[in-house]
């Protein structure tokens, strides 16, 4: 199951053509998506009319990763600025991310037996990630900000 999600998650790459070319913060005709769902989180930021301006990879959040000790540069999918719910102008950084990457892994209960690679690959997926979105936390409440991790359901993919 978790192959298939993958799968879905990269399964489309390219670059998207807005049909609002002037909301785009960066070089319009240069936005590059990685997944299927990043193109459908383009979509919408580009037609949503409550969307001021957006961009893809455009900010950089320095990090400390749990792997090697070493900083690192992180790219969140999206920067966002929009008009919510109360009427009011914010300022959003948004990643894309299958749920199960968003959750730690399942403890593999191994019993003197060596863990998977898998699994060594999922723990350290949820390091980065978890110190990532730390760091993008943080980022996002020095400039008054907000910080969304979205997966397949607030997209509305099954």
């Amino acid at each position: 199951m978790l192959d298939y999600l993958n799968y879905l998650y990269m399964a489309y790459q390219g670059k998207f053509k807005p049909q609002n070319p002037s909301k785009y913060l960066g070089d319009p005709t240069n936005i590059v998506y990685r997944s299927h769902w990043e193109l459908r989180l383009m979509s919408y930021l580009d037609k949503h009319p409550n969307v001021i301006k957006w961009a893809s990879e455009e900010v950089i959040i320095p990090y400390k990763s749990p792997i090697d000790g070493r900083y690192h540069r992180y790219f969140p999918d999206f920067y966002v600025e929009q008009i919510n719910r109360d009427n009011k102008k914010e300022k959003v950084l948004i990643e894309v991310k299958p749920k199960y990457q968003t959750v730690p892994p399942v403890v593999q209960n191994t019993k003197g037996k060596k863990p998977t690679k898998r699994y060594i690959t999922e723990v350290q997926t949820w390091g980065v990630n978890k110190a990532k979105w730390e760091a993008a936390h943080e980022f996002c409440k020095d400039k008054g900000w907000k910080f969304q991790i979205l997966t397949e359901e607030h997209l509305g993919i099954k």
